[in-house]
């Protein structure tokens, strides 16, 4: 951990000079410099100080929060090849977040299985081809371009009603598949 970094940008959010920091714990200008360019160290009560100048604590200066990671690359996906599906979940263990992508890929005539009523809602787009949303037994043609969404509290599937594969991307919220 950069201590000094950490407490720079802290000062810089509340918008404090280092003259302006130094005054409001009883140190000089030069040894807040010092502290920001890793020069010296603060004592633990010295550092406490700092912190309650800042607005912050020992336990919230020290907690490191993990990097979120944003982007997925393709090697990433996990596959699962069945009966004319193809399924990618393009986020890997998605079923912690608040919802779960999948790309998933049908050969003509295939259909999902059917997916039993449950809290939440589902969105897809359909990338290629011609898909029908079958929702409790009334079908919604889809096709390339479109779009479709509904909430998931009654039975459900996706059919290929096309002449050739299609293509969509599925987000189920909460993650249910």
């Amino acid at each position: 951990m950069e201590l000094g970094a950490k407490l720079r940008d802290m000062r810089q959010e509340k918008n404090l000079t280092q003259e302006e920091l130094a005054d409001r714990c009883e140190l000089t200008k030069g040894y807040i410099s010092q502290l920001e360019n890793d020069l010296t160290s603060p004592s633990i009560a010295t550092l406490r100080d700092l912190l309650n100048a800042l607005g912050s604590t020992l336990s919230d200066f020290f907690r490191e929060e993990p990097e979120e990671k944003i982007v997925f690359p393709v090697a990433e996906y996990i596959e699962k090849v069945s009966d004319g599906m193809r399924w990618n979940w393009v986020i890997p263990n998605a079923q912690k977040n608040m919802m779960e992508p999948v790309l998933v890929e049908l050969d003509a005539g295939a259909s999902t299985q059917t997916d039993f009523p449950h809290e939440g809602e589902e969105f897809g787009f359909v990338l290629e081809g011609k898909i029908a949303v079958v929702r409790d037994g009334k079908s919604h043609p889809a096709k390339r371009g479109e779009s479709f969404y509904f909430t998931a509290n009654k039975e459900h599937f996706i059919r290929n009603t096309g002449k050739s594969k299609a293509k969509f991307l599925w987000i189920s919220t909460p993650p249910n598949f």
